[in-house]
């Protein structure tokens, strides 16, 4: 089935936000970014950030696609779940099929990184994404290796929730102090802008369903063990990645043996910033193989 972005706009709540009603459980808000037109392209970011981690290649990919940025339930300005509802990949995967629909795409092409690299393979084994590209993502891990990563999180957690932002203003607008609020995800965390910085350790401090996520990638259903051979797979990862080590491509390789197995070099956990240029390529690649 081809990728097509629906003629009918889609219901909104607000300019950048859709309101979803997936049947038998609660309604939810998606706060989100749309620009473009053409083959929709969904973007989904990783956990403790927001849609904008993908910035740097929006505007990029935006020029020959319409391309939708998500906020996922709990993270950056999209509220948390009803109370009760699940964050793992079985609970929020069928939620975001919905969101697509809501949105008035169909079998999008999906991008994600880390966490949203995870989903984006999920919602590609479930028939919901027409090609995945899948930026260090998640649930490839062995378990010490979920582990470091982990406490390296809850340590990026807790020095968020610790400082204020005057303080967080004035570390972002030195190099060092860029370096030492993200270096932890980004290779080159000074060619983030001072303001992006203060943005994304907010959204961090801020996130309602980090915890909530972060407990759901400890149970064994967070490691994707599935081939998914009809749909095109990019698997790319950072060779300075200090999150989830780069190890774990081959493992994603080895799993997906059809997916593309691409090192991003210069590049850390989040790589769109570090790379923008190789990056937007990786992406557009993959979609047109798609």
């Amino acid at each position: 089935m081809p990728a097509i972005a629906s003629p009918h706009p889609p219901v909104r709540v607000s300019e950048s936000v859709v309101r979803v009603s997936p049947v038998g459980r609660p309604a939810f808000d998606v706060a989100y970014e749309r620009r473009g037109s053409g083959e929709p392209v969904v973007l989904l970011h990783g956990i403790g950030h927001h849609w904008q981690a993908w910035e740097p290649v929006l505007s990029v990919l935006a020029a020959s696609h319409e391309v939708v940025a998500l906020d996922l339930p709990g993270f950056g300005t999209s509220p948390a779940l009803a109370e009760g509802q699940p964050y793992d990949t079985a609970g929020v995967v069928p939620l975001l099929a919905e969101t697509f629909r809501a949105l008035g795409l169909e079998r999008p092409h999906v991008v994600g990184n880390s966490l949203g690299g995870l989903l984006a393979l999920e919602l590609a084994l479930h028939g919901q994404a027409r090609s995945v590209t899948a930026l260090s993502p998640a649930g490839f891990w062995a378990e010490w290796e979920r582990r470091w990563a982990f406490g390296v999180l809850l340590g990026m957690r807790a020095g968020a929730r610790a400082m204020p932002d005057a303080l967080v203003r004035q570390l972002a607008r030195t190099a060092a102090g860029r370096f030492a609020l993200t270096s932890s995800i980004y290779a080159r965390p000074g060619r983030r802008s001072p303001e992006a910085v203060v943005a994304e350790t907010r959204a961090l401090r801020e996130a309602t369903a980090f915890t909530a996520t972060l407990e759901a990638g400890k149970l064994p259903e967070a490691r994707f063990t599935h081939d998914i051979p009809d749909v095109p797979v990019t698997i790319a990862w950072g060779d300075k990645d200090r999150l989830l080590l780069r190890r774990q491509g081959v493992r994603a390789k080895k799993v997906i043996p059809g997916a593309r197995l691409v090192r991003l070099r210069g590049c850390g956990h989040v790589p769109m910033n570090d790379d923008p240029a190789v990056v937007a390529r990786v992406i557009a690649d993959t979609v047109k193989s798609g």
